[in-house]
């Protein structure tokens, strides 16, 4: 009797344990926004490859952002973003080698006026890896001597609205278009003094499906209980492939904020298509120039992230996307026309192919 009862026990746990995972199955089925990015994107492919021809380059958007190496769609590094953008609208960043001895970059931080907490990430990086909020010293000391590239050491900008904006611009024009305008919501859970944090994961409906993750970052402390209405950050990273919920604010946008990034487009004169990430006070004060960072510029591989999260169907994000490679193509082939050169098919490969390594390798250490 007593190795029936147990084996009825298995038997009801392995079915609940199938019935969650088929629950999950499902959904991601029928969410684009949680399909594998490839999946996502191949239906549109051939208007990208279309593009490639009558450019009669695959690289056609290399001249997008001429400044950029590979007009940032990949494998750029953020210092060359930063010394790009005007310095009183980037938080205090230092670069540190990661082969530089730990007590030479700990002075080298102690000497920048940094005080913790502050952010570390790669400087080429993307999809937030590695992306870290450091706490202590000892916490640095650890990311020091296990990061294996170059890296950043950020203020952490505790402003407490974080919005991206999409901006392009035709390279004859001297108005823009703000073609999109979120607020993002970095991926938490609220303690409730009952569940604990694996829990409380589990509840979560993005969290859940990043358990694995989950657990890589936070399986430390699923048993502790965070108490009744305590903010628990599972990332800092505000990007959607960590997480991040987004509100579209595609209301506010108006001349104001166009003007805005009208202006900062102008400062080199040289990005033209592109998604800003930023923290500001307010929405208002945003629209008037002041009280906001810049944390990251993303060139021409940046996402229209406004298709995410806010209740688009798969076909309007369909042509929201066409929408933007449409412009990315018209502005590449402009400043090409002006003289600037697409790359070879032989470099980009080669390019792409050493910045594809790079990620896989910070992908091992995340």
């Amino acid at each position: 009797m007593r190795t029936k009862i147990i084996l009825n026990n298995a038997a009801i746990r392995l079915f609940l344990l199938i019935s969650i995972r088929m629950k999950k199955f499902f959904q991601r089925l029928t969410n684009w926004e949680l399909w594998n990015f490839y999946v996502l994107y191949l239906p549109i492919m051939p208007v990208w490859l279309w593009n490639s021809l009558r450019s009669g380059a695959f690289w056609y958007f290399v001249p997008s952002n001429p400044t950029i190496t590979f007009g940032g769609f990949e494998g750029e590094g953020k210092k060359e973003m930063y010394d790009q953008l005007p310095s009183h609208l980037i938080p205090r960043t230092l670069f540190i080698m990661h082969d530089l001895p730990w007590e030479e970059a700990k002075q080298k931080v102690m000497d920048a006026g940094f005080t913790y907490p502050f952010i570390v990430k790669p400087d080429v990086g993307m999809k937030g890896i590695l992306f870290r909020k450091i706490d202590s010293e000892d916490q640095l000391r650890k990311y020091h001597e296990r990061i294996p590239v170059e890296y950043i050491v950020q203020d952490l900008v505790d402003l407490p609205i974080e919005v991206s904006v999409f901006y392009y611009r035709y390279p004859p024009d001297q108005k823009g278009t703000v073609s999109g305008f979120i607020h993002k919501e970095l991926l938490h859970v609220k303690g409730d003094g009952q569940h604990n944090l694996k829990e409380l994961i589990e509840l979560h409906p993005r969290a859940k499906f990043r358990m694995e993750e989950m657990e890589h970052r936070h399986g430390h402390r699923f048993d502790r209980i965070p108490e009744k209405d305590e903010i628990f950050y599972l990332s800092y990273a505000g990007n959607h492939n960590r997480g991040a919920h987004f509100t579209n604010l595609h209301n506010e946008i108006d001349e104001q904020l166009l003007s805005v990034f009208d202006s900062i487009s102008h400062y080199n004169g040289q990005f033209f298509y592109g998604r800003y990430d930023i923290k500001t006070t307010s929405i208002e004060d945003l629209k008037q120039g002041k009280n906001f960072l810049i944390l990251e510029y993303n060139g021409c591989g940046a996402e229209p992230n406004h298709i995410y999260d806010c209740n688009m169907n798969l076909f309007a994000a369909y042509a929201e996307l066409l929408k933007h490679w449409k412009a990315l193509y018209r502005i590449s082939r402009y400043n090409h026309k002006q003289g600037v050169p697409y790359w070879s098919f032989k470099k980009g490969l080669r390019f792409l192919k050493e910045a594809r390594r790079h990620f896989k390798m910070l992908e091992q250490y995340d």
